[in-house]
């Protein structure tokens, strides 16, 4: 059975922002808001050298690492562009504008 855990308010992560969520089986988790106030989460970790991609750069639906600018798809956590790899995916939904999280990735 799926649990989805509460993680706060749409207005905690600013947009193009994000947030960070500790857990005890992933880890990091970085909960970001696009500028159309989407809710994506990804594991805190670029799988190339272990950017902490909370601390990256949100443009439209992607994010960019701050060490190595590898950009991720934040609805997928696959890589764009000529990099390969992915950063652990974990769906999110909103209702009113509690957020919520489940911890089981997607990839």
């Amino acid at each position: 059975m799926s649990v989805w855990h509460r993680i706060g308010r749409l207005n905690d992560i600013p947009q193009q922002g994000a947030r960070v969520v500790k857990t005890e089986a992933y880890g990091e988790i970085a909960i970001f808001r696009t500028l159309k106030d989407e809710i994506h989460a990804l594991a805190n970790t670029c799988p190339h050298k272990k950017g902490p991609l909370a601390q990256g750069i949100v443009h439209g639906a992607k994010v960019t690492c701050p060490l190595h600018n590898w950009t991720f798809d934040l609805s997928t956590g696959g890589t764009v562009g000529p990099d390969e790899g992915c950063a652990g995916h974990f769906p999110t939904k909103m209702e009113g504008d509690e957020l919520f999280l489940k911890l089981e990735p997607t990839s």
